[in-house]
């Protein structure tokens, strides 16, 4: 883990109510798949290329056709306002001074309208029980100038926390606004149309199957995701799969990865495994928690840097230079 991730964790570990803590640390089931998303990253190894030309190392990459410093997102995560007075707004600061996008959830503590990220961001989406309703927040997201949608498709019901805190966070429960279990593949075409016709990416992939069913539906991208361990325990580390559905993909659309990544090593192993961007959940929490918009700035540029000097000293001079062929294959 990054030291200054590290330290991030820490204080917002003292400064957050444990509840609040809970809720956001806290993954499903026996917590097997939260504990191990970290350690997955750290079993990988690499093959360093020597003599390259490395005098100048570039981060940027471009993501359906947005340019952006850096290949370390922001990934969706309820209820910012937990954290930060400011909420999503004040994340919404942080990512756009560290040059990258934002994936705002719909279950923010701040209106989609009244976010106003400075920078480019994506609007994440469930598909609820009243389909006008998730109609209705797709075209607010559009309206206020979100760029994609990202459908989380891992979300038929809430996993199983039982060490974590359900808080709740609308008040009144309503079975309108609950996830519908019955909803299939259509769910992609419904909010590219609701939209207006964004792009629309599928968060939750662990399948090569899933990758490609999702892709002839219409999706324009895959995020391989096991919902930080949160939905099913025991869900397979997204570093085991990640090369799975990348070559599925072939190319195809941008392929992202979250679950686990938290220094810039794990960074590089994550984009020599076929990612195209990574998208980090809980570490954006605990910096904004501690520090505000300058925690989750400091947060991605930290990763980011860390990044970029990792690149050099694996030969590579661009993200487009990192390529399998930088993994070593353990035998035995």
């Amino acid at each position: 883990m990054h030291p200054l991730l590290a330290t991030q964790k820490d204080a917002a570990a003292q400064s957050l109510t444990p509840d609040v803590h809970r809720y956001y640390a806290g993954g499903a089931g026996d917590q097997l798949s939260t504990t191990e998303a970290e350690q997955a990253w750290r079993d990988l190894r690499l093959r360093p290329r020597v003599l390259r030309d490395v005098g100048t190392v570039d981060t940027a990459v471009e993501l359906l056709g947005t340019a952006l410093r850096t290949p370390v997102l922001c990934g969706p995560t309820a209820a910012h306002g937990l954290a930060h007075p400011d909420g999503e707004a004040a994340t919404a600061r942080g990512v756009a001074g560290a040059g990258s996008l934002l994936v705002l959830s719909s279950r923010s503590s701040v209106p989609v309208e009244q976010v106003q990220p400075p920078g480019p961001w994506w609007w994440q989406a469930y598909v609820v029980r009243d389909h006008g309703l998730t109609r209705e927040r797709a075209a607010r997201a559009a309206a206020a100038g979100a760029r994609a949608v990202v459908l989380t498709g891992d979300v038929p019901y809430l996993g199983a926390r039982h060490g974590a805190t359900r808080l709740d966070l609308t008040g009144r429960p309503d079975p309108r606004d609950t996830q519908d279990p019955s909803i299939g593949l259509e769910a992609i075409a419904l909010l590219a149309e609701a939209s207006g016709g964004l792009p629309v990416l599928v968060k939750g992939v662990l399948r090569a199957d899933d990758a490609l069913a999702c892709l002839e539906a219409g999706a324009q991208g895959v995020v391989v995701s096991n919902h930080g361990g949160r939905q099913l325990d025991r869900a397979a580390p997204t570093a085991q799969v990640l090369a799975e559905v990348a070559q599925a993909v072939g190319g195809r659309t941008p392929v992202l990865v979250d679950g686990g990544l938290r220094s810039g090593l794990d960074v590089l192993c994550a984009l020599a495994l076929g990612a195209d961007a990574v998208l980090l959940g809980r570490p954006v929490l605990w910096a904004l928690a501690v520090a505000g918009a300058d925690g989750v700035r400091d947060c991605l540029e930290a990763v980011t840097a860390e990044l970029g000097h990792c690149m050099g000293l694996a030969g590579c001079a661009s993200v487009r230079q990192v390529g399998a062929d930088l993994l070593h294959l353990r035998r035995g």
